[in-house]
C-alpha cells in the first residue's frame, strides 16, 4: 500500500483511479489526508474544523454497498473540503462570523448533497472571511490564513482556506464560491487551480439571491484535469435553483482525452479596469505567448469593460442589500465594517440605479458576444498584484496608484464576472521574489469544455503543477 506521504501527493485523478480499481480505501485516504493536516496545518491554518468521524462513517457506508468501487459516482469515495460558507449537517458551519460561532446545521446545502451523492466525502470546512467579504483570509472565530508558499503573505479570500489546503497537500479537492474573484484570486496566489463556472452550472439552491448570476460555487484542485472531474461531480440540475443547468452530454473531464487547441486568443494585460503590477504583466504576457507553442494567433484583444466597475458595484451592492440587511438590523454591532459599508451602499440605490447599471451589463454583454464571435479565448492577468502581507486587509497600492477599497484589487475578476462567461486560473509563473502569479483563461458563454481543453493544454506547457504539494515556507513581506 502507498505510504501518506505518497497519497497526498497523488492528483485527484489519480487517487479516484485508485479508489476505483481497489488499490486504495476510502479510509486510508482520510487517514492520509489528517496525518498531512497535522503537521502543516499549524503553519497555515486553512481547514480549522474537522470531521474525521463523519467522514469515516460515510466511507464505511460506501465500503458496505453492493456497488463495486468503479460505481461509487465521480469521486469514489475521496475526501474533499468544503468552504465554510455552505451547510454540511452535522458539522460546524460558522460562516467566518461570530454570530454564528456556534452553529451547526442540520441538513447539508444542495451542492454538498449532490457531491457526497457523487462519493465525495467531507472531511474538513476550510476557512473564509466573514459571510465570504474579503480579499485575505480572517475572521474572528478562526483567524488568518497563511500562504503556503510563504507563510508571512495572504493566500486571499474568499476562498482562502481552500487554495492554501490544495497548495499544502491537505486535500486533493476543495469547493469554492466566486463573486467578484473569490475563487480565482486564492488560485492565482496560492499556484493552484480555480474555475468560476458559468451562472447555473453548479447549482446554489440555498443561498437568497437564488435570481442573480453574479456568485457561483465552484471547483479547485492542484491540476486541471483534477478541476475538470470535480465539476462533473458539481453540475446537474436541481430545482432548489431556477438558473440550474442540465449536465453536458459528455463529461468534463472525459471532454480532456482529445483536446482541441484554441485557434485565436484576445490577450489584455489589464482589460482597461486597473492599473496591474509591471512584473505581473510581464509574466503573464509572456504566459499567453505560450498558446503560440499551440498554434494559436495571439494578440492584444479584450472587450470594452471600462464600464465594469460602475456596473458591479451597483449589483454588488443589491446582492448585499439581498443578503444583509435583516442581519444588519439585527447583528449590526457584530458585523465587520466591510460589510456594512457593501450593504448600506445597496440600500441606498435607487431603482433608477439599478435599472442603469442593468442597462449597461446588458451592453457590456453583447460587446463580449462580439468578441467571442472573433476570438475563442480572452487571457488576462488574474490579480493585479502577487500576495501581500498577511496583515492587510487588501494592497494598499499598485505601482503607486492607491487602492481605496478592497473591492479594488479584484478589478480583473470582477469584470470578467459580469460576462457570465466561465474563468479559470492557472499557474503561470513566480515573481523574482517568489510569489505566485495566476493567469485568468475567460471562455465563451457556457463553454466550459473548451476552456478547460485550453487550460490542460497550457498546463502541460507550463509544468508549474508538478510543484505541487508543498511544505509550508516562513518568509518575509516583500518590500513594494
Amino acid at each position: 500500500m502507498p505510504s501518506n506521504d505518497e497519497l497526498i501527493r497523488l492528483t485527484a485523478t489519480q487517487a479516484v483511479a485508485l479508489l476505483r480499481n481497489g488499490a486504495v480505501s476510502p479510509l486510508e485516504l482520510i487517514d492520509a489526508a489528517l496525518a498531512r493536516i497535522a503537521v502543516v496545518e499549524p503553519a497555515i491554518n486553512a481547514l480549522p474544523t474537522l470531521c474525521p468521524e463523519r467522514a469515516r462513517a460515510h466511507a464505511r457506508r460506501l465500503m458496505d454497498e453492493k456497488p463495486p468501487p468503479r460505481e461509487r459516482g465521480w469521486l469514489a469515495g475521496l475526501p474533499i473540503a468544503i468552504k465554510d460558507l455552505v451547510d454540511v449537517a452535522g458539522v460546524r458551519t460558522t460562516y467566518g462570523s461570530p454570530i454564528y460561532a456556534d452553529h451547526v446545521p442540520t441538513v447539508s446545502a444542495p451542492l454538498v448533497r449532490r457531491l457526497e451523492q457523487n462519493g465525495g466525502i467531507v472531511l474538513a470546512k476550510s476557512n473564509t472571511p466573514e459571510f465570504g467579504a474579503g480579499g485575505s483570509t480572517f475572521n474572528e472565530v478562526f483567524g488568518k490564513t497563511r500562504n503556503p508558499w510563504n507563510t508571512a503573505l495572504t493566500c486571499g479570500g474568499s476562498s482562502g482556506g481552500a487554495a492554501a489546503a490544495l497548495a499544502a497537500g491537505e486535500i486533493w479537492l476543495a469547493h469554492g464560491s466566486d463573486h467578484g474573484g473569490s475563487l480565482r484570486g486564492p488560485a492565482s496566489y496560492c499556484s493552484v487551480v480555480g474555475l468560476r463556472p458559468a451562472p447555473g452550472r453548479v447549482a446554489r439552491g440555498s443561498v437568497r439571491n437564488l435570481w442573480s448570476p453574479l456568485s457561483v460555487q465552484g471547483p479547485m484542485a492542484r491540476t486541471v484535469p483534477d478541476v475538470a472531474l470535480f465539476l462533473d461531480a458539481m453540475c446537474g440540475e436541481d430545482v432548489s435553483d431556477p438558473l440550474s443547468l442540465p449536465p453536458p452530454a459528455t463529461g468534463f473531464a472525459a471532454a480532456l482525452a482529445a483536446p482541441t487547441p484554441p485557434r485565436r486568443i484576445g490577450w489584455s494585460p489589464d482589460l482597461g479596469v486597473g492599473p496591474v503590477a509591471r512584473e505581473t504583466r510581464e509574466i503573464c504576457a509572456a504566459a499567453a505567448r505560450r498558446f503560440e507553442d499551440l498554434g494559436a494567433i495571439v494578440e492584444e484583444a479584450a472587450p470594452e469593460l471600462a464600464d465594469a466597475t460602475e456596473i458591479f458595484m451597483v449589483l454588488r451592492g443589491v446582492h448585499f442589500a439581498v443578503d444583509r440587511a435583516p442581519l444588519l438590523e439585527r447583528e449590526r454591532h457584530r458585523i465587520k465594517p466591510d460589510i456594512i459599508w457593501n450593504t448600506e451602499l445597496g440600500l441606498k440605490l435607487s431603482g433608477a440605479d439599478i435599472a442603469a447599471a442593468e442597462r449597461k451589463r446588458a451592453a457590456l454583454y453583447a460587446r463580449v458576444l462580439d468578441f467571442f464571435a472573433r476570438y475563442d479565448l480572452l487571457v488576462c492577468p488574474c490579480r493585479p498584484v502577487p500576495a501581500f502581507d498577511v496583515n492587510l486587509r487588501h494592497p494598499e497600492a499598485i505601482d503607486g496608484h492607491k487602492l481605496e477599497t478592497y473591492i479594488s484589487a479584484s478589478a480583473l475578476t470582477y469584470a470578467v464576472t459580469l460576462t457570465a462567461c466561465p474563468a479559470i486560473s492557472v499557474p503561470c509563473g513566480f515573481t523574482r521574489d517568489g510569489r505566485a502569479v495566476g493567469l485568468q483563461i475567460v471562455g465563451r458563454p457556457r463553454g466550459e469544455a473548451a476552456l478547460l481543453q485550453a487550460a490542460a493544454l497550457f498546463e502541460q506547457l507550463a509544468g508549474l503543477d508538478r510543484l505541487l504539494p508543498i511544505d509550508p515556507r516562513p518568509g518575509t513581506v516583500p518590500p513594494e
